[in-house]
């Protein structure tokens, strides 16, 4: 009796310093990973503010050409409220300073930094039609409660100075080579500008040198956040002077009371998997009754197409569509609706 409880004593005590010795050792390790953690973050402070950033200290210079080195100040010209949040911007630069040594600097897609000069910080915006000859350049900005420089330039006067750096490019391959037979751009909100840009471009003279067919699909939220009619009815004509080469097609989340066959273009509802498998032409042409019997596989898009998709918007819908972008909002893999229905890395770009 004496052996059996001296035995398990012993067991006892060993199971308790064995215990003791995990909690301490826990415990290190917990504390490391917490010194760790806040190095990291301390770190990556540290370079936000120490590490030296073009776009952050790029100086202004009012005399050089524009240039995405610095800053360059130009001039509000006109401003036109479009929406509850929205307005219709255009900036004039002057027409010497515009850029004369790099033809392409202006090709499309391309979009250029506006500076906050009251907290100075900046954010990029697309110019809808480029810029003209007299430099100027006309922007569809929206209003957000958490966006500081969108909140800024709506509360800018006609006259006022603006400092803006660029031009960037968000996309730097020829779409006139004869790459893509089809090219299908889907925006949300004001993601629209890059494609309206593309579509200027493309489009100002009437014979396009683009030679495949191109689909544009826009969601808005409702009937009033829709793209003004100035831009509105560049698309619509578009569509109508050229049928065999561009197509519209709008989506609107809440329709309210009002009726959304009022247009052709409109229709009610998100920018889905249905919507996407019509564009791309993968629908189901067998008769409902036979599908019951005999199932199909889904059809994707063959891995040899020509097509490519471009998508551009909030996050949100970036990531239903086309799957999230990558670290430091780089392409990552493609995914969501796209992804489902077979489309790779070069049949998809997220702006």
């Amino acid at each position: 009796m004496f052996s059996i409880s001296h035995r398990v004593l012993r067991r006892q005590c060993v199971h308790k310093r064995f215990l003791s010795t995990a909690r301490a050792s826990e415990q290190k390790s917990r504390l490391l990973s917490h010194v760790l953690t806040l190095s990291g973050a301390s770190a990556a402070i540290a370079a936000y503010f120490l590490w030296p950033s073009e776009s952050r200290h790029a100086p202004t210079q009012a005399s050089a050409p524009l240039s995405p080195s610095h800053f360059t100040p130009v001039i509000l010209v006109e401003s036109t409220k479009t929406s509850a949040d929205t307005k219709l911007l255009t900036l004039s630069v002057p027409p010497d300073l515009l850029p004369r040594d790099n033809p392409d600097a202006f090709t499309p897609m391309w979009s250029v930094f506006v500076k906050d000069d009251d907290i100075q910080v900046e954010r990029p915006y697309t110019p809808l039609e480029g810029v003209d000859e007299n430099g100027h350049m006309k922007f569809w900005i929206k209003k957000y409660d958490n966006g500081e420089v969108g909140r800024w330039l709506h509360s800018k006067q006609v006259g006022d100075s603006i400092e803006i750096r660029g031009p960037i490019k968000t996309w730097s391959k020829s779409l006139q080579r004869g790459d893509w037979d089809e090219i299908i751009l889907i925006s949300g909100g004001t993601g629209i500008a890059p494609f309206h840009q593309l579509l200027h471009s493309m489009f100002k003279t009437r014979d396009t040198p683009f030679h495949g067919r191109l689909t544009l699909l826009h969601g808005s939220r409702s009937l009033a956040d829709i793209p003004p009619p100035t831009m509105m009815n560049f698309l619509t004509t578009l569509s109508q002077q050229h049928p065999d080469k561009f197509e519209l097609k709008l989506f609107v989340s809440s329709v309210g009371d009002s009726s959304v066959t009022r247009s052709p273009h409109i229709e009610s509802g998100l920018i889905g998997r249905s919507a996407l498998e019509d564009v791309l032409r993968l629908t189901h042409r067998t008769p409902w009754w036979k599908r019951i019997f005999w199932p199909c596989t889904a059809t994707s898009v063959a891995l040899e197409r020509k097509v490519l998709v471009m998508v551009c918007g909030p996050e949100q819908m970036v990531n239903a569509i086309a799957g999230p972008y990558g670290r430091n909002y780089s392409q990552g893999q493609v995914g969501g609706f796209l992804g489902e229905l077979g489309l790779q890395s070069h049949q998809v770009w997220k702006l």
